[in-house]
């Protein structure tokens, strides 16, 4: 799909939790910290939300709820990139492309993104906190493209989930691309409607 119809791609947008930045650490701390005193067991409530994740729901707060226990504040401190992120930002700027960010997102994204190195690739910025609007609602994406200057039938959505990326995205008219990366990697449903599905940011570089 990208790769034959790229000269009719002028944006990327990119989801950040589970796309760009590794959420991994932030989890393993959120479990623990969950189930402190509880006497559920780091693993069972881990089990627990990839059992939800796996049938294509959020699975942190599924689990905290089933275990009838209150979620943990977001650690952004544990958030750190994936590898390889900022060496295939560059390159796909190098190519011509725009980028973007449309993300649900505590607030302080622009300040984040500063520190990990990468502010400077992006020319559109849509964080949820900031905006008052979240995915999976169109709203934000419409703000995106309004902002870029850009028609729906141009741009591309890559993230990692089905509900808040690539739906609302493809409602729209956007093309999209699933990364299986972070823990909704493990919902791969036959019908899956992503345009393409990759592995890792890395693949995204035989796309455009």
């Amino acid at each position: 799909m990208m790769n034959r119809d790229k000269s009719k791609i002028e944006w990327i947008f990119f989801d950040l939790g589970s796309t760009l930045i590794d959420e991994t650490e932030v989890y393993v701390q959120r479990f623990a910290e969950t189930v402190r005193g509880s006497g559920v067991s780091v693993p069972e409530f881990r089990e627990t939300a990839i059992r939800f994740w796996t049938q294509g729901q959020d699975g942190y707060p599924q689990a905290a709820a089933y275990y009838e226990l209150k979620k943990a504040p977001w650690r952004s401190e544990y958030e750190r990139l994936f590898d390889g992120c900022t060496a295939v930002l560059d390159a796909l700027k190098a190519r011509g492309c725009r980028l973007g960010v449309i993300a649900n997102q505590v607030p302080g994204t622009a300040e984040r993104l500063k520190k990990w190195g990468i502010l400077q690739f992006f020319d559109v910025i849509a964080p949820s906190a900031e905006l008052g609007m979240a995915k999976p609602d169109p709203a934000i994406f419409l703000w995106a493209l309004n902002a870029a200057g850009c028609k729906p039938e141009n741009a591309v959505m890559v993230g990692d989930r089905i509900d808040n990326d690539i739906l609302p995205a493809q409602t729209l008219g956007m093309k999209t691309v699933r990364i299986l990366t972070g823990p909704a990697a493990v919902y791969r449903p036959a019908d899956d409607p992503s345009d393409r599905i990759v592995k890792g940011l890395s693949d995204l570089l035989l796309l455009f």
